[in-house]
């Protein structure tokens, strides 16, 4: 058989493949549980994007599937077994501070802009395209080739959950939602809440008290903006000036206002993937580092002691005690990703561990139970998706060495994440792509992009790759 060259396919269909890309991130696919239907039961957004990719694929023949309105699948080829690349079409929320509108696909400098560009709309359009690719060049297969797109991958994997009740296992497969070369090792995560219970602290009057405050929305990511009301009996001028100085130190962005006795206070930190806190700043770890310095009411001093006792500028669980590492992964991390407190209600913050494959997530979690007892305070919404890892002799994960290393002439490293993929979700499974070695991991930030190049340079191998796994023997 004559050879493919792979990167040529792709060129021939770059304008196709750009605009389906822009049309796809042009849609706002944020989770919405506010507004749902049985149609869209994540919220209209989600079942757009599903919508748009399950009409694509109709649209160049493939067999597409509706699962639920939660997931669904595009399919071609025959065989006993089945090829699988998982993809999801939901997003993070945007945040603040973008150059450009989030939603506008906007393409400047050769990178395209928007929320999902690298996560993972830009790289589940690049494995589209791979399918269109093998499929439109008729190449001899003897497994299916199945996209499964799900719509909940950014919270809490409904989606998968539901699909794979109702539809088969592939026998093996790939997720393009996370680093080049591959990704054989994931960490487990466990993803909690710690809630401040009923206090018989000391409740008599103090010169400060904290009405309310909060930070993040969500657990796997590192909150950027903190914000807090204090009720101010005297000296509100001195506290500014703390407040002031503190933040300045840090060198975070911050404001106040102050009237009538309350002071309103904000910050502004680096928002950054929850697996690797030290990514960002941390808004809300810094404002509640600043309020556990005040004199204020027991309850709020309580929380706030509490917070930054155990998380203030220690993401690896050192002073929970929990702290571990190992060869295959590396270390334990935690992000408290969403902290609140108010006078009326007891203080949480809910966080995401992200822990090594070798530890044992009930061994840590007594431990946590433990202390929290002793500290007043209470585990709560625990969930724990266990490690994953995928041996380097497997077939799998020889097929996409070879096919990386003779795609970029580079060797294929082995990696280790503490980010999930739905490449857990299967039995056989690896992360593989689209972020290639040395570009900077923008995902979940402001100004998300993804490099033009980089795009077509991953559908070419991701087409390698699918046609390396399914073709015929």
């Amino acid at each position: 058989m004559t050879q493919i060259n792979w990167m040529d396919e792709v060129e021939k269909r770059k304008e196709e493949l750009i605009k389906d890309t822009q049309g796809l991130l042009h849609i706002k696919s944020l989770l919405d549980e506010e507004n749902t239907s049985p149609e869209a039961p994540l919220g209209n957004g989600v079942k757009e994007a599903l919508d748009f990719m399950l009409n694509l694929g109709e649209r160049d023949g493939f067999i597409p599937k509706n699962v639920g309105n939660l997931a669904g699948h595009l399919e071609f080829g025959s065989g006993e077994e089945l090829l699988g690349i998982l993809c999801h079409v939901d997003v993070v929320p945007e945040g603040d501070g973008w150059t450009s509108d989030p939603f506008g696909a906007e393409i400047r400098d050769g990178k395209i802009f928007a929320r999902g560009a690298l996560d993972d709309k830009g790289p589940t359009m690049a494995a589209y395209y791979a399918m269109k690719i093998v499929k439109e060049l008729g190449l001899p297969l003897s497994k299916r080739v199945r996209m499964i797109i799900g719509t909940d991958e950014e919270s809490n994997w409904r989606c998968v959950d539901h699909y794979f009740k109702h539809e088969e296992m592939p026998t093996l497969g790939f997720a393009p939602d996370a680093d080049f070369p591959i990704i054989n090792a994931e960490k487990g995560i466990a993803d909690f809440d710690m809630v401040q219970e009923q206090s018989s602290v000391d409740t008599k009057e103090a010169l400060i008290e904290v009405e309310n405050f909060v930070s993040g929305k969500r657990y796997n990511m590192v909150p950027d903006l903190a914000k807090a009301t204090i009720l101010v009996k005297e000296n509100g001028e001195e506290i500014v000036r703390q407040f002031t100085e503190f933040m300045t130190k840090y060198e975070l962005e911050h404001s106040h206002q102050l009237g009538d006795g309350a002071l309103y206070l904000e910050v502004k930190g680096i928002s950054a993937h929850g697996m690797e806190p030290k990514n960002g700043k941390n808004a809300g770890l810094f404002l509640a580092e600043f309020l556990s310095k005040l004199n204020v009411d027991a309850k709020a001093s309580h929380y706030f002691q509490f917070v930054s006792r155990y998380f203030f500028e220690d993401s690896r669980g050192v002073n929970l005690g929990v702290a571990y590492s190992d060869d295959i992964s590396g270390e334990l991390t935690i992000n408290p990703g969403k902290l609140s407190y108010s006078k009326d209600t007891n203080g949480r913050i809910g966080m995401t561990c992200r822990y090594p494959v070798t530890n044992k997530m009930e061994e840590t979690k007594a431990k946590l139970e433990e202390l929290l007892q002793t500290e007043g305070f209470v585990l709560d919404n625990f969930s724990d998706s266990k490690p994953h890892h995928v041996d380097e002799k497997e077939f799998l994960i020889q097929t996409l060495k070879k096919v990386y290393e003779e795609q970029t002439g580079e060797k294929a490293e082995l990696i280790a994440i503490g980010g999930g993929t739905y490449a857990r979700s299967l039995k056989s499974g690896v992360a593989f792509g689209p972020l290639f070695p040395g570009r900077p991991d923008i995902a979940h930030q402001k100004d998300e992009y993804m490099y033009i190049e980089d795009l077509l340079k991953a559908t070419a191998i991701y087409a390698q790759a699918i046609y390396e796994l399914a073709k015929s023997e």
